[in-house]
């Protein structure tokens, strides 16, 4: 009787050790720049974002940076599903996004979670000069 306890707890450990080593921590970025933008536009703005998103917990997870804008960031946002050339509505917005770095973290959903990893989420940040986006980045691994 202890020996099929002991057993079942050693496959319970087992199999919770081999589900965990299946979750993976994905680095991703994105290069932010005016001429991503569908429509392009003239903005010197240019950008980048350090993203990373953990398997596991669907925690996304994102410092950008950007620069030169025609003016302060009004909105930013992931947009998606879209691939590069394509426009798609707001998937997940980025809080806090007037002063650069902008820094955050959101739970995604299962959809949001496939999307992102087949390269489906772009990062789109706008400005009163340029409201449907003045510079964007397509999210790669």
């Amino acid at each position: 009787m202890i020996n099929k306890i002991l057993s079942g707890g050693i496959a319970a450990i087992a199999i919770l050790t081999a589900s965990a080593s299946f979750a993976e921590e994905m680095k991703m970025k994105a290069d932010l720049s005016a001429s991503q933008e569908v429509p392009a536009n003239q903005s010197k703005g240019k950008g980048t974002a350090a993203i990373t998103f953990d398997t596991a917990s669907k925690k996304l997870s994102w410092t950008v940076n950007y620069s030169d804008l025609s003016g302060p960031a009004t909105a930013a946002h992931f947009h998606g599903p879209a691939e590069a050339g394509k426009n798609a509505g707001v998937a997940v917005p980025i809080p806090n996004q007037a002063t650069s770095p902008v820094t955050g973290s959101a739970t995604l959903n299962d959809t949001q979670a496939t999307d992102l990893m087949a390269g489906k989420y772009y990062v789109n940040i706008h400005t009163t000069a340029n409201a449907g986006g003045e510079i964007r980045g397509q999210v790669t691994k």
